[in-house]
């Protein structure tokens, strides 16, 4: 045949080199077939030899090249991750792990209620049951399981403002239930990660702060930490202006930015939701700072765990990435699931904006009135989240049905109001509260409005902020809206006079059900 006939005018050489490549294609051939045969027989032993290769690549630093791949970042973000729960736990063991150093130290008890666990139960049980936990990765149950072997764990406040609001109770309240079972809290202040901003949940860039401003938050943001944990026995307070500010930009790409995809990293919901309305590289960079906030805490404090908002998994888990790469060390992330009310709104807001922790910027009463107007739906998840109420109480209060939830509301806002501003506050408002929508209570416990009189009553609506401004004003009076010492007024030419004031030369203006201000005359 021609192909015979080939093969016998090839030359020698060319004869023997192309017999080594048929021989070389055939052996591949072979092995493929082998394998194959070998993993429908035993599929678990060559899973079990490619996670050992991988782990060993990742203990002896290979080039970034031949790294294996970030599978953390992308658990996440890949459909078929969220349907396989054990798709984390075949990641986790694919790394190696270094137990956290023991310690002694013993959690505060926090400064409100009883404490956290009982009759043997862990720390994740405790979050578990009071509903602080949404995701976490494989061995944290393992982690928070014993006192005798305290976890460091750290959660980070970007010194936004000088003080925090509700929306940031849920890592504070974990923090509180952790430190009482003997673990050891790190609030992570961001002075140099706030001078870019945390990007998660933002439509829009922040506002850049001066150094200046950035301490005066810390401050503030450091008084409200300390009614919650303790932070100058087993906890403490860290800027991670200490280590960011002074980086060196070129060592830090060389050193860190090799082991980050940007592939990754524009996967992580952050990022996505912005890049329709546009994001600046200073943005982009946050999820590396996050990240080696992770590696630098656990070299100086021996941190192996962070916890935050559900929003913040992608950047979390890039954190973990990091130390295992670089430190070898078994860290974890557990998060807390994004608060919305039960009518879907976002937690924390009003129509008068945040509700702040700052009895300056929102009183004890006004706070206490902002968790009693909760809907009924949240009464019994928000008494497990932001009160330390036992659980056998909160089962009690979960029984009442009806107009009787107002109890159950009471208590919570009562408890609420104590952690945050004092226990005497909390009686007051509750008194100022007993005082405006119930017979009895104590009238001077009822926030109050000094003016002269006559005044008129659109102008005092607006200066007194029942009414956002003028124009609302009148358009409450024309609803029907408003009250004076309770008869509902519709004139909004009306000046309020000195023979409308009690004995104690003062009146009740109302607005809506639930908006009531005691108006004093100016002496």
């Amino acid at each position: 045949t021609p192909l015979a006939t080939g093969w016998r005018l090839m030359p020698a050489r060319t004869r023997l080199g192309t017999t080594q490549l048929l021989l070389g294609v055939a052996a591949t051939f072979g092995c493929m077939f082998f394998a194959h045969a070998l993993t429908r027989r035993s599929p678990g032993r060559l899973g079990s030899s490619l996670s050992a290769s991988r782990s060993v690549a990742a203990r002896h630093m290979v080039a970034p090249a031949l790294r294996p791949p970030m599978l953390l970042q992308t658990t996440r973000t890949a459909p078929h991750t969220r349907r396989c729960p054990r798709r984390r736990a075949d990641i986790s063991r694919m790394l190696s792990s270094v137990a956290a150093p023991p310690s002694t130290s013993e959690g505060k008890e926090g400064p409100v209620g009883e404490g956290a666990a009982a009759g043997g139960r862990s720390a994740f049980d405790v979050l578990k049951e009071r509903g602080f936990v949404k995701e976490h990765t494989e061995g944290v149950p393992d982690m928070l399981k014993s006192k005798e072997n305290p976890v460091t764990f750290y959660v980070g406040f970007d010194p936004t403002a000088d003080s925090l609001h509700v929306g940031s109770l849920v890592p504070m309240m974990a923090m509180a239930h952790l430190q009482r079972e003997g673990h050891r809290p790190i609030a992570l202040l961001g002075g140099g990660t706030g001078m870019i901003g945390d990007p998660s949940g933002k439509e829009e860039a922040r506002q850049m702060m001066t150094r200046e401003t950035i301490e005066n938050n810390k401050a503030g943001i450091r008084k409200q930490l300390e009614k919650f944990i303790d932070l100058d026995t087993t906890g403490k307070m860290v800027d991670n202006a200490d280590w960011l500010l002074g980086l060196s930009y070129i060592d830090f790409l060389r050193d860190y930015g090799a082991l980050f995809s940007v592939n990754v990293m524009l996967t992580k919901a952050s990022v996505k939701t912005r890049l329709e309305r546009g994001m600046s590289f200073l943005e982009f960079n946050y999820q590396l700072l996050q990240a080696y906030d992770f590696l630098e805490l656990n070299r100086r404090h021996g941190c192996t765990l962070q916890i935050g908002g559900d929003d913040q998994w992608g950047n979390i888990v890039g954190g973990i990435d990091l130390v295992r790469r670089l430190e070898q060390k078994e860290v974890g992330a557990l998060t807390f699931p994004l608060l919305t009310t039960a009518s879907g709104a976002k937690m924390g807001k009003t129509a008068n904006g945040a509700v702040w922790l700052d009895a300056k910027k929102m009183t004890p009463y006004d706070y206490f009135q902002f968790w009693v107007n909760v809907d009924d739906r949240d009464v019994s998840r928000f008494l497990k989240l932001f009160t330390f109420l036992p659980m056998e109480k909160i089962a009690e209060l979960e029984k009442l049905e009806g107009a009787d939830i107002r109890q159950a509301k009471q208590v919570l806002a009562l408890e609420a109001t104590a952690i945050v501003h004092g226990r005497e506050a909390a009686d007051e408002a509750l008194k100022g509260a007993q005082a405006a929508f119930s017979s009895g209570g104590d009238v001077s416990a009822m926030p109050q409005y000094e003016t002269e009189f006559p005044v008129h009553v659109v102008g005092l609506l607006a200066s007194s902020g029942l009414c956002q401004s003028k124009a609302d004003a009148k358009r409450s009076i024309k609803a029907g809206a408003v009250r004076v010492n309770g008869e509902k007024i519709d004139n909004i030419d009306l000046w309020l006079q000195p023979e409308q004031l009690d004995d104690q030369n003062a009146l009740v203006l109302q607005r809506g059900k639930k908006n009531k201000l005691r108006i004093i005359k100016v002496p």
